[in-house]
């Protein structure tokens, strides 16, 4: 049985750097408070919080005074920053530089629109942390969509200005992007330039596992995808995977994989989201290599 993990899989920039900035300011600190799961990934969760890092919301945030609480990846709004002056809490921010620039774009972009009358639409998931943050630096204003049905919520007479959550499909902007602008058309009974601006904002290091990871799952006979049950951005790849490779299977932790997927003589790739860490995936590994062991001393 021969096992390979993706080496393109794994953390990105953002969430490395913020569980880096995590463990580093937990050298010095018996404690960390953190806005919410710093990943999407339970296993990694509990790996940290054994090391101090305690896990809060936005409810908890208001009642803490003169401590430390980190922001992760996702980035926050300006709310947050406000609590945090207000309270005297030290903000350790891991904020992704790709998603503080989307904050910056989507708030120049708002303050536009809104001298025109028109709206910011996010192609994204409702309360996810990325886009809280997004619809933060518009006065909640923002229009979210994933769905066909959320594009009944925009006025197609009014100008749009469209983003992406950095961690959505490709593919899916592009396809939203095209029903948008065929609503306006509809609306309107024609298109000019000034009526639609859409922003591809999906982070490429992140768009670009896409093609990786279909190539992968070409390779291989089974794919093992590793991700935690919360990841927008794990669901996403996996369905790549999925489509490419019938035999690919979700799973967020070794636990979860059953023997029946596996014949002794496949080719096995693992692979995993931008919030799956490596050591999990090699703990997949591991523990898929064991039933060939557990194999060869039945034989014996």
């Amino acid at each position: 049985m021969e096992v390979t993990i993706d080496k393109n899989s794994g953390y990105c920039f953002g969430v490395e750097y913020a569980i880096q900035m995590a463990e580093d300011e937990m050298e010095s600190s018996s404690k960390l408070y953190c806005l919410g799961d710093i990943v999407h990934n339970a296993m990694e969760v509990n790996r940290l919080s054994d090391k101090g890092l305690v896990v809060i919301d936005r409810e908890n945030l208001e009642e803490l005074h003169d401590c430390k609480v980190l922001i992760r990846a996702h980035g926050e709004p300006p709310e947050t920053y406000r609590t945090a002056i207000k309270n005297n809490i030290e903000l350790i921010d891991a904020s992704c530089p790709v998603v503080l620039k989307l904050q910056h774009r989507v708030k120049s972009a708002f303050d536009k629109m809104e001298s025109r009358d028109g709206q910011i639409v996010i192609y994204g998931k409702k309360g996810h942390a990325e886009v809280i943050g997004l619809t933060g630096q518009t006065l909640e204003k923002a229009i979210v969509v994933m769905d066909d049905e959320d594009l009944d919520q925009i006025d197609f007479s009014r100008p749009v200005t469209l983003f992406s959550q950095t961690t959505k499909s490709t593919k899916g902007f592009y396809e939203l992007k095209a029903k948008i602008e065929a609503r306006i058309k509809e609306a309107r009974g024609s298109m000019e330039e000034m009526d639609f601006n859409a922003n591809d904002s999906i982070c490429r290091q992140v768009s670009n596992r896409e093609p990786q990871l279909q190539k992968f799952s070409k390779d291989n006979d089974v794919i093992i995808f590793v991700a935690g049950k919360k990841s927008s951005n794990g669901k996403a790849l996996y369905q790549v995977c999925k489509h490419i490779n019938p035999r690919s299977y979700f799973v967020e932790n070794e636990t979860e994989i059953n023997s029946d997927w596996l014949n002794p003589a496949d080719k096995i790739g693992i692979c995993g989201a931008t919030s799956t860490p490596m050591w999990l995936m090699d703990q997949v590994k591991e523990h898929i290599l064991s039933y060939n062991k557990i194999s060869i001393k039945a034989n014996n």
